[in-house]
């Protein structure tokens, strides 16, 4: 039976609230701080053109299977004239980076600040530092046509559901999410699916990313839905803005821009 106003009103007299951080001061201090390196993140990366952003572990070293298919994936994609975005940092983000240098093509990095496991690997041509975990993340997905899932831990996991997420709310355009080794994912995929018989997910979402453990489908697979998909056409490199302070980045002649 449905609780009287009358008895709503003393069950609210009787509990009592936890005292919350109510420090204005505290929070116009953290507003101003994410303000900056919005502003931080924006400047260095204005130059990159369309990339393809690589996810993957800090973890794994040179030797290790994913770490060389990471380098040899991003390498072709490189080739496509894409510059190739990670974290910034070890493992499978170094792969990519090394990949793409190796061709000779474009990488940067959105490398977090952390007091351990991550610095900055030595194959990028343009980095920014950054504090916050969220604000990093929008950057990684901000200047990217595709997204390559390499093997990873929670990390990963969240930067891969966050882009599924916004390009399955629509809140960014339909650009490919390519999940790399099927062995590896099995296990999510197979939740994926006991998420779609559970009514929380639609048949459709399946759609939005490929599965692979082959290179030459994963390049097919962007040059159709990035590439003629979103009618991108080679450019000749942009000049910089003196009066913004902007140094920029020599783009190579492959570089992108959508037509408009």
């Amino acid at each position: 039976m449905p609780a009287t106003k009358e008895k709503v009103a003393t069950i609210k007299q009787e509990i009592k609230f936890f005292e919350g951080p109510q420090s204005r001061w505290q929070n116009f201090k953290y507003t101003v701080s994410v303000f900056f390196e919005f502003i931080k993140g924006f400047r260095a990366l204005h130059f990159v053109g369309p990339c393809v952003t690589v996810f993957g572990s800090a973890r794994f070293k040179e030797d290790h299977e994913y770490y060389k298919q990471a380098r040899k994936l991003s390498a072709e994609i490189a080739r496509l004239g894409f510059t190739i975005m990670t974290g910034g940092g070890p493992g499978i983000m170094e792969a990519a980076n090394r990949g793409a240098k190796e061709v000779g093509g474009k990488s940067v990095g959105c490398n977090i600040v952390l007091a351990h496991e991550q610095h900055r690997n030595p194959y990028l041509d343009k980095w920014v530092d950054i504090k916050y975990f969220f604000l990093r993340k929008t950057l990684l997905i901000k200047y990217s046509y595709a997204f390559v899932v390499m093997p990873g831990g929670f990390g990963t996991l969240d930067e891969f559901f966050e882009a599924l997420t916004l390009v399955q709310t629509q809140k960014i355009s339909m650009f490919p999410i390519i999940i790399f080794d099927k062995d590896f994912y099995k296990n999510i995929l197979e939740h994926n699916q006991k998420m779609y018989e559970a009514g929380t997910i639609s048949k459709n979402d399946e759609s939005l990313y490929l599965v692979t453990d082959s290179i030459p489908e994963a390049i097919a697979y962007i040059k159709e839905k990035s590439i003629r998909a979103f009618g991108l056409k080679y450019m000749q490199p942009q000049k910089a803005f003196p009066v913004f302070f902007e140094k920029g980045i020599k783009r190579i002649s492959q570089s992108f821009h959508v037509h408009e």
